[in-house]
């Protein structure tokens, strides 16, 4: 059948994900990764983890092919934000209404689930496969085999789902007239743990995201089914305070801890074992247009990297699977040219407003949540949304607990700032707050939505 053989450049979350979507097709798909195979533990890297947050946009990715009951074992809720000050003491924020929630799950374990079904609908796992040069012109790969050698590989269709640092964007660079654009940002993330009790118990709350946040850097840890905690330092690389470059030893790193998170650091017996030997990675947000070529396409970090402070990267690719499907069911596999250029011209817009909500969320989780002021404001809007559920939607609603498109969101969550701000200029707003004329409030909106 023509168009038939689908190549996908990338075995990670998103490559996985939507080879299983075109093997269900009755594709023939085959799915390069230039590492090892990730299911055998030898293989599997140490230190790189950011737990995954999964929210609506992603469970209807997996809804959509019937993978909701094979994901569920392996998550954990979180219904909100738990802050830890440094005294210890802690205050909690719902991410929405009763009952929602974001869920923990670790980004190892979820790829060998994906990897599992993939092969089970027939896709073909092509690991220790290096693509040294990809062909735009006639889609041809050639792939460097584990043993050494190097073949051709001819094939109808190449998608690049190999995030960030992606070898068919890299090749589209070189072949074609492609924009591009990286920003590394100041901070860097180093991976840690909090285990569980000698008991197997979780030492804290496990329904909340829990964030030690200290104005220019942070720490967060999110909840594993075995009761222990996976935890993200994020430091800025170099400055004249805490930073990585000023942690050489066992005793800087104690220092910090005790100073900065406290509480913390008493449930971390391993830290200084996982501090020093794990590694100090970046945070890249990438930008580039277009996504396509011929019959070639990026999909997911390889086209929209993005910083993880609003846990929309993985939903964000997997929402790209779900439309990048959806457009195939209407236009068909006889020309991909034109699902790929409705797929750009539906995503592209989005994603760029997803990128920007995600920088500017990196402040608010480091700073502002520890704010009196920023906790006032939520509940102000947590308490028009009650009244008005339509009228007023938090921003982090729109994102997280819905399918509205980003960039909607991002409009109406400005908006919604923009009114928010001047209510928080009364003087009094701390100690007046449950008087506030919420009609006013909505009648202001409204009125701006009209501008």
């Amino acid at each position: 059948m023509k168009n038939n053989d689908v190549s996908i450049i990338g075995a990670g979350l998103i490559g996985s994900l939507l080879g299983i979507y075109l093997s269900k097709k009755g594709l023939n798909v085959s799915i390069y990764e230039k590492r090892p195979d990730l299911r055998e533990q030898q293989y599997a890297p140490a230190g790189r983890s950011i737990n995954m947050a999964l929210s609506d946009r992603g469970w209807k990715a997996l809804d959509k092919i019937g993978l909701r009951e094979l994901v569920e074992p392996y998550v954990i809720p979180m219904y909100g934000r738990r802050i830890h000050d440094e005294h210890g003491a802690t205050t909690f924020l719902s991410y929405g209404k009763e009952n929602q929630a974001i869920y923990s799950i670790s980004r190892g374990k979820f790829n060998h689930v994906l990897v599992d079904e993939a092969e089970k609908h027939g896709t073909k796992m092509c690991f220790s496969h290096i693509c040294e040069e990809i062909s735009i012109a006639d889609t041809t790969l050639k792939v460097v085999l584990p043993d050494g050698t190097k073949e051709d590989r001819e094939t109808d269709v190449v998608i690049g789902a190999d995030g960030a640092y992606s070898s068919l964007r890299d090749a589209m660079q070189r072949q074609t007239r492609l924009n591009y654009k990286q920003e590394y940002i100041s901070h860097g993330y180093k991976e840690l743990t909090i285990p569980a009790t000698k008991e197997g118990e979780f030492v804290m709350d496990p329904n909340a995201l829990h964030i030690w946040p200290r104005g220019e850097f942070m720490l967060i840890a999110l909840p594993n089914p075995d009761h222990s905690f996976t935890c993200t330092l994020f430091l800025p690389f170099e400055g004249e305070k805490v930073c990585f470059d000023k942690i050489n030893d066992e005793a800087d790193l104690e220092s910090v801890f005790r100073t900065y998170f406290d509480d913390a650091f008493s449930l971390m017996p391993d830290l200084a074992k996982e501090y020093f030997d794990n590694p100090t990675s970046s945070l890249i947000n990438v930008e580039c247009y277009p996504w396509l070529a011929n019959k070639s396409m990026l999909i997911g970090d390889a086209c929209h990297a993005m910083v993880p402070f609003f846990g929309q990267g993985m939903n964000c690719g997997f929402e790209d699977c779900f439309i990048l499907d959806g457009l195939i069911e209407k236009y068909g596999t006889t020309s991909w040219e034109l699902v790929f250029e409705k797929f750009q011209k539906v995503r592209k817009s989005d994603t760029d407003a997803i990128s920007e909500m995600a920088r500017n969320n990196f402040t608010e989780m480091r700073d502002s949540v520890a704010n009196p002021r920023f906790i006032i404001r939520k509940k102000i809007e947590a308490r028009l949304h009650e009244l008005y559920p339509t009228e007023w939607i938090p921003l982090y609603t729109m994102v997280t607990f819905s399918d509205m498109k980003y960039e909607d969101a991002y409009a109406q969550g400005r908006l919604q700032d923009e009114v928010m701000d001047k209510v928080m200029e009364d003087p009094m707003i701390l100690q007046n707050w449950q008087q506030v004329d919420y009609a006013a409030i909505i009648s202001q909106i409204e009125t701006a939505r009209m501008v």
